[in-house]
């Protein structure tokens, strides 16, 4: 089997891709480039306007622009040109959403290194990164990007920071040595330099393996451009959902125009009335409805951290089961922080997460401050403070902020909170080598010099023959301290040991052979801490039925133990590591997604598989990320969640929310609003969907009222106008406010609403069914009652008043419905009618428009929906007929809420 590119040594790998550490001629160069291509990441995009034409691949508008041809048929054209207008804008708006996959690809791009240095004829020489090839040897300093996958050969304190790939928070120092084992994931490959990472210090030299689609990076533009994920949940029922209204539709019209021709109606006269109940049936105001209540979701989740890249992705985020959650930075603070002190044969706890000096210093349940009395802990705190290299300080906003390594910056913040401040001056340092594991200082008292060394515990502990306790040396047995270190790091603490010792004032430098007969002073153990807010925010998911994934590219001590802090999968004993996940196939993957909740050491294409796996077991989910090495779980899972502060250009773009706090906790603030989203979206579909079906209803009833009521054998109870000024005034006027409605409480007490299930289940057929034979019904029997003269002496009635009549009531039965339908099943009557004051103005609005409709001729000269008044005492008849649609609606939920309470007892 052949091996990869870091189990091999150096001269292995430049026999392998013949070349030499003088590098390749220009020739050869050139020879090879015409091999293997340029060092580009190559995207397909989609141009603008095929982008726009396929916005119109929507079967929701396939109904709305059917009924726009049916509406030019009829000569209606009005109807016509507003039905287009709908259309078109929700393709506008759905094309402005558009791109992401581009934008992510571009992105990619931008990460890698314009030009580099190479070694070309054995001259030094700078390129153009794109015209780098396999065997080229590229030479790196602190401050380059990586401008293609590197076997590194040589180099000096070279340190890479990887974190946009690996998710490793730390620079990562570089070796030059083979690595036997085989399956090490990206953050293991100590002697590898990918393309788009960091050289955050040292120089190096390395020889190119890999360019173009061929690098680390490549491979995840792959998966970025590749396939796109599926359809949101809403936009799936929404597409189930207009595929049998449409089938409903033509099914009804189809049994309109076979009982009209049964009855002995003209072909003609039934056909047009057969078209003009479809137009009647189409929810023209449908598409502005959800775009009017995604974008209020949008306003309501930016208000919470969450920027919504994706209209959709709104409702998807309250439709979550499972969300996968990066470690570092989200779950956490990405702020290293001292949480245990052990000295003098003595354990302190410290209290306080981040870089805030504000916390206390605890032993047996005695808390302080005040450092006096406690001489070792002051002593340690020091050493911590001077053998240093990182800087506390306050940014823009006053905040403390770290300058340098995080780890030293946990040191100065522990010394912080004991006041601890020195004036000694640094004569020299030792700095940090990866094979030696210490750091040394020399500083200069005014009264003595001291000599501090810091690093792994085990070298610390080799070096000293005292320890301090309580101010005094004594001798020193390395083996309890070994086993306090030991004990400290099995709870994810990164261990720092620390000694010291007095030296002459007139030493000013030092070297490694003084690093001997010093004095152990202790252990320092730190952590990035989880976030206070985010253990109650782990809570709330599990309420809300959601489940916790972490997946993370830490160790997996460290993943465990802030995992069991976090109370995510704590009932599971252990994490599973990449190196496990990348030996299973998905089968093996299928079945470990489901029994465990912590995946550490993890690489991009594990996460993926992660996602997709989830997703198989029937999951929406969710995915947290910040780098590059997220962008593909980003880009594949149902709802991906990018970092706004830490979060890399290529995570954002593969992304459908950007959190600008960057906590975990905003995520569940935001699945709270998508519920409360899907749950304003559900009330407008319940909402309008009766108006189509009453008025269709109110059609059909009138074909087989027909034979016994020869008023209707060549005329309709409402005309198309009036049909089409329903369907989308009401959608303005009502649904649009309807949007607004306030939170429900407890929305994350319950279970995610189930994606599988159907728009169009018992609820829907059983509100729709009442309310639109409340709306038929009232609407012919008002049209009856008045065309026969009941309401209209001493006029004489006219079949347009008539008309107007079973219009204004189809209107009224609606606006009643309108304050039921804000509860699917609460009581109205429970409620205040002022909590939304939208729909107040809009319901005012509705009927401030029908009085100017029903008078529009006296008042105006003519009537726009071909309306004609009717006496002012008729009113009262139709807000008795209409008041059914408020009242039935009641009892039904009142039914509903017995019948749950029955079924829970």
């Amino acid at each position: 089997m052949e091996k990869h590119w870091h189990q091999l040594d150096s001269t292995e790998v430049l026999n392998k891709l013949d070349t030499t550490e003088e590098g390749l001629s220009t020739a050869e160069a050139q020879k090879r480039l015409q091999e293997y291509g340029k060092n580009e990441l190559q995207g397909k995009s989609r141009g603008p306007l095929l982008r726009f034409l396929l916005q119109f691949h929507n079967p929701l508008l396939y109904i709305l622009m059917v009924a726009a041809v049916v509406a030019f048929y009829l000569g209606e054209y009005l109807d016509m040109w507003v039905i287009l207008g709908v259309v078109l804008a929700t393709a506008v708006i759905g094309f402005i959403q558009e791109g992401k996959a581009e934008s992510a690809i571009d992105s990619l791009r931008e990460m890698l290194a314009p030009e580099c240095t190479v070694l070309r004829d054995g001259k030094q020489t700078t390129i153009v990164s794109s015209e780098l090839v396999p065997g080229d040897i590229v030479l790196l300093e602190s401050g380059d990007r990586i401008p293609a996958d590197l076997r590194l050969i040589e180099g000096k304190n070279l340190a890479l920071d990887e974190s946009a790939l690996t998710g490793e928070s730390m620079a990562v120092k570089k070796q030059y040595d083979k690595l036997d084992k085989e399956d090490l994931v990206l953050a293991d490959r100590s002697n590898m330099a990918f393309s788009g990472t960091a050289v955050a210090r040292g120089v190096g030299k390395g020889v190119v393996v890999a360019t173009g689609v061929k690098t680390e990076m490549g491979k995840i533009s792959k998966f970025v451009s590749g396939p796109q994920k599926s359809d949101p949940p809403i936009m799936r029922k929404i597409r189930e959902f207009t595929k049998v209204i449409m089938v409903g539709i033509i099914a009804l019209g189809a049994v309109n125009l076979f009982v009209g021709l049964r009855f002995g109606f003209e072909a003609g006269f039934v056909f047009l009335v057969s078209v003009g109940m479809i137009v009647a049936m189409v929810p023209e105001g449908l598409p502005a409805a959800l775009v009017a209540a995604f974008s209020h979701g949008v306003t309501k989740m930016a208000n919470c951290g969450a920027l919504i890249r994706k209209l959709p992705a709104v409702e998807t985020l309250g439709a979550t089961t499972v969300i996968c959650s990066d470690k570092t930075g989200t779950l956490t603070k990405n702020e290293m922080t001292v949480k245990e002190v052990f000295c003098g044969d003595k354990n302190y706890a410290v209290s306080g997460t981040g870089y805030s000096p504000e916390g206390e210093f605890s032993r047996n349940d005695d808390t302080f401050t005040d450092l006096d009395g406690h001489t070792d802990l002051q002593q340690i705190l020091l050493a911590g403070l001077l053998c240093n290299n990182a800087v506390l300080e306050k940014d823009e906003e006053d905040k403390d902020k770290i300058q340098g390594d995080p780890t030293e910056g946990a040191l100065l913040v522990a010394a912080a909170k004991a006041d601890i401040s020195s004036s000694a001056k640094r004569q020299d340092e030792l700095p940090f080598e990866s094979d030696q594991q210490y750091m040394a200082t020399l500083h200069h008292r005014d009264d003595d010099a001291l000599l501090i060394v810091k690093g792994a515990p085990e070298k610390i502990i080799a070096m000293c023959h005292r320890k301090l306790v309580d101010g005094n040396e004594e001798d020193f047995d390395g083996d309890s301290a070994v086993k306090e270190a030991k004990r400290m790091a099995s709870d994810a603490l990164r261990v720092l040991g620390f000694a010291w010792k007095r030296v002459s004032k007139e030493q000013t430098e030092i070297s490694a052979d003084d690093l001997q007969e010093l004095t152990f002073l202790g252990l320092q153990g730190m952590m990035d801490p989880p976030r206070e807010e985010t253990m109650d925010a782990v809570r709330r998911c599990r309420d809300a039925g959601i489940r916790i994934v972490m997946i993370t590219g830490d160790h997996e001590s460290t993943a465990r133990a802030i995992a069991d802090k976090l109370h995510i999968g704590h009932d599971e004993k252990r994490a599973i590591s990449g190196e496990e996940v990348a030996a299973m196939d998905d089968d093996q993957l299928f079945t470990a997604v489901t029994d465990y909740s912590v995946f550490a050491r993890t690489s991009p294409e594990h996460k993926y598989r992660i996602v997709t796996q989830l997703q198989k077991n029937g999951h929406i989910v969710a995915v947290t990320g910040d780098g590059v090495n997220d962008a593909p779980a980003l880009a594949n899972a149902d709802i991906g969640i990018a970092m706004g502060v830490t979060g890399t250009q290529v995570a954002k773009d593969s992304s459908d929310i950007v959190l600008t706090d960057d906590n975990f906790a905003s995520i569940v603030s935001a699945v709270a609003e998508g519920r409360h989203t899907f749950n304003n979206i559900w009330k407008v579909i319940l909402f309008l969907l009766p108006t189509n079906g009453g008025q269709g209803l109110a059609i059909l009833a009138a074909i087989l009222l027909s034979p016994f009521l020869p008023v209707f054998s060549e005329r309709l109870p409402v005309e198309p106008i009036h049909i089409l000024w329903v369907n989308l005034f009401m959608s303005i006027s009502c649904a649009i406010p309807l949007t607004r409605e306030p939170k429900e409480k407890g929305l994350l007490k319950r279970p995610p609403h189930d994606p599988a299930e159907k728009l169009v289940n018992k609820v829907f057929l059983r509100k729709v069914s009442i309310v639109s034979v409340v709306s038929a019904s009232a609407a012919i029997i008002m049209f009856l009652l008045y065309n026969n003269g009941v309401f209209a002496e001493p006029d004489v009635p006219t079949f347009a008043q008539a008309q107007t009549v079973a219009f204004t009531t189809i209107i009224l039965v609606q606006t009643f419905y309108l304050f039921t339908a804000r509860w699917i099943e609460d009581s109205a009557f429970k409620h205040s009618l002022f909590s939304n004051p939208f729909l107040l103005l809009g319901a005012g609005i509705t009927i401030l428009f029908q009085l100017l409709i029903v008078y529009a001729e006296p008042l105006f000269g003519f009537s726009p929906l071909r309306t004609e008044p009717f006496p002012a005492h008729v009113w009262p008849y139709i807000l008795l007929a209409a008041s059914p649609g408020f009242f039935l609606i009641e009892l039904e939920k009142l039914y509903i809420r017995a019948t749950k309470s029955n079924a829970a007892h």
